[in-house]
């Protein structure tokens, strides 16, 4: 199971952009001049808007692409970065506590900040903006209780050898 940073609000970034963008084409295509009055050319510094919306959804896209919380076997694996790769390997034995926090938008379109504490000093994993984040919370603490009770159950003891028969 892999999580991911939502991308909900930035595919409605790009989408502002969009409607921003034709928004302005067509009013330009609608300014028609009549006989009397030519068509004014219509500066180009009116679409500079769309363009910064697009270009800071571009930018929030990748800076989520680059983040993922990877559940392999009995570990966690938080990773981040592009040309600096931070990762971080957990045991999931050592999960303590997952905590969601949803503001009220965040709550209008179920995605939240998951934050995962494990024993020790300081670690704290916090991940943005991930889809569903009470049903991975959820999960993770499943596995984290699993991986838990597995550590503590004793190994079964190894069956006594039995003695050879002679005839």
């Amino acid at each position: 199971m892999t999580l991911r940073p939502s991308l909900k609000f930035v595919r409605l970034a790009y989408i502002l952009a969009l409607v921003l963008a034709v928004a302005v084409v067509v009013y330009w295509l609608s300014q028609k001049g009549s006989e009397k009055t030519p068509i004014v050319p219509q500066p180009l510094w009116v679409l500079v808007v769309p363009g910064i919306i697009f270009v800071l959804a571009v930018v929030r896209h990748s800076q989520k692409r680059l983040i993922k919380l990877t559940i392999l076997g009995d570990r966690l694996r938080y990773e981040a970065g592009l040309l600096s790769k931070s990762t971080r390997t957990i045991e999931l034995a050592k999960v303590q506590d997952v905590r969601v926090d949803q503001s009220l938008g965040q709550r209008m379109v179920n995605i939240g900040n998951l934050s995962l504490e494990t024993a020790g000093g300081s670690s704290r994993i916090v991940i943005q903006s991930i889809d569903r984040p009470q049903d991975a919370a959820d999960h993770i603490l499943e596995l984290a209780r699993a991986a838990q009770r597995h550590l503590a159950t004793p190994p079964a003891p190894a069956p006594a050898p039995q003695p050879e028969k002679r005839d």
